[in-house]
């Protein structure tokens, strides 16, 4: 094995409104969709959308279902006032607001938002 992701998949149980918002607010474009399984065009790592119920046959692991903040997601802009303006269209488009922009102690603004299913990301610039 290669110390190396190569494809990122969100497991939900909500398919029609995560795939609604990984393309329409978040603007991914859909290259595979077999209604169970959405994957995006991405540039470098693949990434994925799936029902759980999918894997059922495989695992009972996958009928258990997260509590917490356990992933995220971090989107970049291309500077500071980027991030802002972001922000504000993902919050117009559906996007749940987590915080507003705010320039962080690590040389980056960052904004976060969430997902239908609650997921947090970030979008972010940095400052330097």
């Amino acid at each position: 094995m290669e110390a190396k992701i190569s494809l990122v998949t969100i497991w939900t149980n909500n398919i029609e409104e995560m795939k609604r918002f990984y393309s329409d607010v978040l603007g991914f474009s859909i290259i595979v969709d077999l209604g169970s399984f959405i994957r995006f065009e991405n540039e470098g790592v693949r990434f994925a959308i799936c029902e759980r119920k999918v894997m059922y046959q495989y695992s009972n692991e996958y009928k258990k279902t997260g509590s917490g903040q356990t992933f995220e997601l971090a989107f970049p802009c291309s500077d500071a006032s980027d991030v802002d303006a972001s922000y504000k269209q993902l919050i117009a488009k559906g996007a749940k607001p987590v915080h507003e922009p705010q320039d962080m102690p690590w040389d980056q603004r960052t904004a976060l938002f969430a997902d239908p299913d609650g997921n947090i990301h970030e979008i972010f610039a940095d400052l330097k």
